[in-house]
């Protein structure tokens, strides 16, 4: 749990579960990172992020193929290929 300063003081909040499907050298997968981070530090809100490697496993590798980075906020899909920032500062703050 985290305090969220965006949302009032002292108002407690749960850590947002983002969980990125990735792969080594994937410079579009660090770029998301890099945004998820970034914005979630912006509107203080506590992230429990979570990176999968799919070449670690033949399931995830056929599932997700090229299709990295995916990226699950909670659980839903968020974003492929790219995270768009306006659209992930609406979500992390809604």
């Amino acid at each position: 749990m985290g305090i969220c300063p965006s949302s009032g003081y002292g108002r407690v909040m749960s850590d947002v579960s983002v969980t990125v499907y990735t792969r080594e050298d994937c410079h579009l997968c660090e770029e998301a990172i890099d945004t998820i981070e970034r914005v979630a530090d912006d509107e203080g809100v506590a992230l429990d992020l979570s990176l999968v490697d799919v070449d670690t496993d033949e399931e995830l590798r056929e599932e997700y193929g090229e299709r990295v980075p995916y990226v699950l906020l909670d659980g839903s899909p968020a974003f492929k290929y790219r995270v768009d920032e306006r659209r992930l500062r609406r979500k992390l703050t809604a």
